[in-house]
């Protein structure tokens, strides 16, 4: 009797580094599940259901296991890595967003290792701005251990306000939520517009590996899309490839209900509607990041590399409308920082310091247009928020949404 084989993880191009044995049998598991799946659903999963699957999956997925992903050691760096001036910035935006609407918590949605709870908390015991409680929610149960080792630095009172959370609170909150590139994780599917109807993305098992497949959408998703063709004003032209993310709505519908009064800030990078289904960007925007690599083969090594996808910016504000939340501020990343107060942070060390020197370089990779200043967007939602919110009094972009 003859054993099939499982698909293999792939064949890395060469030059890149390849992962060590553990990882790859862990690889090597996780593409048994996903055969699994597609065998027990006919040999077909759409790339919505592909990308939880190799993100999230308990215990396999590149989000719930325990490998190394963010910083010079990972796949992608985020701006918390880059500069602890990220942090600091963001303290004075929650300070003074906290006393706008006498809130008194601080949830964070998808933490990472905990370097901006960190910054973020440092700098708000200096001002003495400090919430009574700092609650972290992450998917990855695995990480929370290294938050906690992140935040061993800080004083125990500081600590003691820190709270981990499974899911979202059961009582709605008077303060802030933050998402710092946590929206561009949320599974999307992947879709492309034929003369004859749109198309659903996929994969299939094809011998001992996957591939890319597609089928006649589901109406749901023709429906989406159709919809989507509708706000833009136009038609998307044959063999057009893209993404949009069907667990949006009822994700920011659900993190509604956890605010009672105070604000969202979102930031990550992506683009208004009409920028992101410009005719130009004719494959969508999924990439994939493996040790610093960034790359379009998402079929390759599952769950060793991230996923991701831009973030549709009137996709969010839409939701948020429909949750009934306002949409306070939108503005790119350098705007957003610099009218947070980033540049009196940097004014107030001595030219010649070399950590000065080191902070400005820093300050470059966040702001500057080729780097994450223009890329990376902030949006700010609110419930009963009462003041205008400080990052964004300088530049406000909302009417681009």
């Amino acid at each position: 009797m003859t054993t099939r084989a499982e698909p293999s993880p792939g064949t890395l191009p060469a030059g890149w580094p390849t992962p060590d044995d553990s990882a790859a049998a862990h690889s090597e598991r996780l593409c048994k599940t996903l055969a699994d799946a597609l065998a027990e659903n006919g040999n077909w999963m759409s790339f919505r259901d592909w990308m939880e699957h190799v993100l999230y999956s308990p215990g396999l997925g590149y989000y719930s296991a325990g490998a190394t992903r963010f910083g010079a050691a990972g796949d992608f760096v985020t701006a918390p890595e880059v500069s602890p001036l990220f942090g600091r910035t963001l303290a004075r935006q929650c300070g003074d967003s906290l006393a706008a609407c006498a809130g008194d918590t601080i949830l964070e949605l998808g933490p990472g290792r905990g370097m901006l709870a960190r910054d973020i908390l440092r700098a708000m015991q200096q001002d003495e701005t400090l919430p009574a409680r700092y609650l972290m929610l992450d998917r990855s149960g695995t990480l929370r251990e290294e938050q906690a080792q992140t935040l061993s630095v800080l004083p125990d009172e500081v600590r003691a306000r820190v709270q981990w959370l499974d899911r979202l609170p059961d009582s709605p909150i008077n303060g802030l939520i933050l998402a710092n590139e946590v929206l561009d994780a949320l599974p999307v599917e992947r879709f492309r517009r034929e003369a004859s109807g749109v198309q659903q993305l996929g994969v299939r098992r094809a011998g001992d590996s996957f591939g890319e497949a597609c089928r006649a959408a589901p109406a749901r998703l023709a429906a989406q899309v159709e919809q989507l063709e509708d706000d833009l004003g136009r038609r998307l032209e044959p063999g057009y490839v893209s993404e949009l993310c069907p667990d949006l709505r009822p994700w920011i519908s659900a993190l509604s209900t956890s605010l009672q009064r105070g604000l969202m800030l979102f930031i990550d990078y992506g683009y208004t509607r009409s920028a992101y289904y410009h005719p130009e960007r004719r494959m969508g925007t999924l990439r994939c990041h493996y040790r610093h690599r960034a790359h379009d083969d998402w079929l390759l090594l599952p769950g060793l590399q991230d996923l991701t996808a831009s973030v549709d910016f009137t996709a969010v504000a839409l939701a948020a409308d429909a949750a009934g939340l306002d949409v306070l501020g939108y503005a790119p990343q350098s705007h957003f920082l610099m009218a947070s107060g980033l540049t009196e942070l940097l004014a107030c060390r001595p030219p010649s310091s070399s950590s000065q020197v080191a902070l400005t370089q820093q300050a470059k990779a966040l702001m500057l247009p080729s780097e994450m200043g223009e890329r990376f967007q902030a949006l700010a939602l609110g419930r009963n928020f009462p003041a205008p919110v400080p990052g964004f009094q300088l530049y406000n972009h909302l009417k681009k949404l």
